[in-house]
């Protein structure tokens, strides 16, 4: 049944009517194949699980969740995967490819990409031991990327309160949207590079310092090797999708500034974190709910878009 949702323009992208049980018909086998090979890519690398999870996260938030930044740059075309917050940042291209592949094989120009990635971060979550719940679909792929919205859209590591309130707002995302989504950060890992101001005890210029001397500690250790070097975001459970994020910060211990600035302010924010740390099917519950919300978001404008044959390129 579709979800009657009011076309209304928020920051570039505009909420989307989607269905449930879209491909029953025309291509039953597309969740079972994407969870196939979504579950082989996370059995030999668990890392695998974050990064497709970020992937859907990085898509929506510029232009809508249209399959933009799975795009390779071309002569006409410049893509997003140079962008700041992608470059050297972004992982899981070649499983989405083999997902494409695979039903491309067995329902030709039936499956969009950006479906693709929406299915593959429900997957991943559920693999890491969280939610599940049913994804809406019916999107289309974008035709064209930007470059400049990768790099002005998207929340940084270093993001202050505000910020981070004012880049989902921009894109149609309430406050507690904005804190589930953030636990995500419960799995997957970040380079040294991107908190580099933790390593002094420092947070961002405009909150208050709020950091466990001994976490401090651990990170200067590891950071040692290189500005490369991979820190888990969740020390206790880092493969487990769970509300250990959440007890993290209440404890000084958000490894990026924008992670610790959610609990650095009195205020509502604090106190959702505070009842995600104690209540995980809360946070589980809240984290469907905004994954869906975030799911729903697509291109502004009349472009209808495409079901791309080949992830990187638009059809010819």
């Amino acid at each position: 049944m579709p979800n009657a949702l009011t076309k209304a323009c928020l920051g570039g992208t505009t909420t989307v009517s989607l269905q449930l049980n879209v491909y029953d018909s025309s291509c039953p086998q597309a969740q079972d194949i994407v969870f196939s090979l979504v579950q082989q890519a996370v059995s030999v690398d668990p890392r695998m699980a974050a990064s497709l999870l970020r992937l859907h996260f990085h898509d929506c938030f510029v232009l809508g969740c249209d399959a933009s930044v799975l795009l390779d740059d071309t002569p006409n075309l410049i893509g997003e995967k140079t962008a700041a917050p992608n470059l050297n940042s972004l992982r899981g291209f070649d499983v989405i490819d083999s997902i494409k592949s695979e039903l491309e094989s067995a329902c030709p120009a039936t499956v969009s990409c950006a479906d693709i990635l929406a299915i593959a971060a429900r997957d991943s979550v559920v693999l890491s031991g969280g939610p599940t719940w049913e994804v809406e679909m019916g999107r289309k792929d974008g035709l064209t990327a930007s470059l400049s919205g990768s790099n002005s859209n998207i929340p940084g590591p270093n993001s202050t309160l505000e910020n981070l309130l004012n880049k989902f707002n921009n894109v149609g995302l309430s406050p507690k949207d904005m804190v589930a989504l953030s636990g995500a950060h419960t799995i997957g890992k970040a380079r040294c590079a991107t908190f580099t101001g933790r390593l002094t005890g420092g947070n961002n210029p405009d909150e208050p310092p709020m950091m466990d001397n001994e976490f401090i500690q651990s990170l200067q250790q590891l950071c040692s090797g290189g500005s490369s070097t991979l820190a888990t975001l969740d020390r206790t459970t880092p493969a487990t999708f769970d509300n250990q994020y959440y007890a993290n910060l209440l404890s000084g211990q958000g490894l990026l500034p924008s992670d610790q600035a959610l609990f650095n302010q009195d205020g509502d924010i604090a106190l959702l974190v505070e009842s995600y740390a104690m209540d995980p099917f809360l946070f589980f519950d809240d984290f469907k709910t905004a994954m869906v919300n975030m799911g729903r978001l697509g291109p502004a404008g009349e472009n209808s878009g495409e079901v791309r044959r080949n992830c990187r390129f638009v059809n010819q």
